[in-house]
């Protein structure tokens, strides 16, 4: 693989002339920086962190990763988060401004600090949808985490109480499973651990109630998930 560091010209940059020895082309920050604005609006879909209290982020630091993209590109030293509310991940620019990622569907994968995050279909309310997702466990069954904030408006004084400012609030994670090329489902009960299988039933039933497995405790579905993968 070639790698493009920041020594390389300005003429390599604009032509994208690549000679790739892998399936990835590896391109620096600022080529994703030319194309999401060229897609989307700067500040398109971003608050202001003096309009609320709390925090809609996954973490509120940029942490520097990369961007894996369906069309075998990946770009690197990115300063990323993910904005659990809009469901959407960020990014900074080399003159500090915040973009949103467009064009979620082309993303194939991002890593960044202790994350390695997804875009993919999942089910709910008996709906598809796509969203990002933390990933926790892959193979022929991958296991998710959906992190979950709710935003609360702000209200004004009362006779018996204060005003509140508008704030978020984190809330219980999800977990969900996807088998194959499958939308992702939600485990939120013990009969979705087993509905969430299309196959061996009776062996997954019988690991499930030998160990215990509960689907709000990740270790404990990251267990079932592997043995599913054994199976």
């Amino acid at each position: 693989m070639k790698k493009y560091w920041l020594t390389i010209t300005i003429m390599c940059l604009f032509t994208g002339i690549i000679t790739a020895q892998s399936n990835y082309e590896l391109r620096q920050a600022m080529d994703l920086f030319k194309t999401n604005k060229m897609l989307r609006d700067d500040s398109r879909g971003l608050l202001s962190e003096k309009d609320f209290q709390g925090s809609p982020y996954l973490d509120d630091n940029f942490v520097k990763g990369s961007v894996y993209t369906t069309s075998k590109t990946e770009y690197v030293d990115v300063p990323l988060r993910y904005n659990i509310y809009n469901d959407q991940i960020e990014f900074k620019t080399g003159d500090n401004r915040v973009q949103a990622l467009a064009v979620p569907e082309s993303i194939e994968k991002i890593e960044f600090g202790n994350y390695k995050m997804v875009y993919i279909p999942y089910s709910i309310s008996k709906k598809v949808r796509r969203g990002f997702f933390v990933t926790l466990a892959e193979g022929k069954a991958s296991l998710y985490e959906k992190p979950r904030v709710t935003f609360k408006e702000a209200t004004e004084a009362g006779a018996y109480k204060e005003a509140e400012p508008a704030k978020f609030v984190r809330n219980t994670d999800e977990y969900y499973i996807r088998v194959g090329e499958n939308q992702a489902k939600l485990v939120g009960n013990k009969n979705d651990l087993l509905e969430v299988f299309p196959d061996h039933q009776k062996q997954l039933e019988t690991f499930i109630k030998k160990n215990k497995i509960k689907p709000n405790k990740p270790e404990s579905l990251k267990e079932l998930v592997k043995y599913y993968n054994s199976l």
